[in-house]
């Protein structure tokens, strides 16, 4: 089956903004917690999002709860010996542990685009990819005709690696995601999933 993409012209700048805007409106008025439903903050209520899944936090928020961890339980050991280290090392876990469930992101799609989200941050315009900017999404790592893929999160078991490339305002760009359900993360940016 040939590769279905979306027309190569970029979308007025203006179009683009709006697009950007709507998504931060739309996402938020939901909580990251997915099955807290909307903010009761909202004045309005937003529209269902059309996909969302958590992702895995990189290697840097793995390597850095490993390094609290070590470096807490190195200290309890240096001034208080083994029995210190017994003492801490529930707390310790659980720090490091804290720090990696906060690194946790999230990968949302709206209506009108696409985001990367942790937990506590504030969503940027500028970081949202607008729908119409995506060019294909296929499984699999990027196709070295491709702009060199970015990498968004980490593995988790029965997820699938897809790539998306899609237009930036330097010119295109790619990033690959291990995403839940591929068919429905492609159907929800519009774009045809190839294989």
């Amino acid at each position: 089956m040939a590769e279905r993409e979306r027309d190569r012209a970029r979308p007025p700048q203006a179009a683009l903004d709006r697009a950007r805007r709507l998504h931060v409106e739309q996402v938020r008025g939901h909580r990251f917690v997915a099955g807290w439903g909307t903010k009761r903050s909202a004045t309005v209520v937003p529209a269902p999002l059309r996909y969302w899944q958590y992702r895995a936090p990189g290697l840097l928020a793995a390597a850095l709860a490993l390094v609290v961890v070590a470096v807490w339980l190195g200290l309890f050991a240096w001034r208080g010996g083994e029995y210190a280290v017994r003492d801490e090392l529930p707390v310790a876990l659980a720090a490091g542990l804290a720090i990696y469930v906060v690194n946790v992101g999230r990968l949302t799609v709206s209506d009108s685009g696409l985001s990367f989200t942790t937990l506590g941050t504030r969503l940027d315009a500028a970081a949202v990819v607008p729908s119409t900017t995506v060019r294909s999404v296929r499984v699999g790592r990027a196709p070295a005709d491709w702009p060199a893929a970015d990498n968004r999160g980490g593995w988790w078991p029965g997820r699938t690696r897809v790539a998306v490339r899609h237009l930036a305002d330097d010119g295109e760009r790619a990033f690959t995601v291990w995403i839940r359900d591929p068919d429905a993360f492609a159907e929800a940016l519009g774009v045809r999933l190839t294989r």
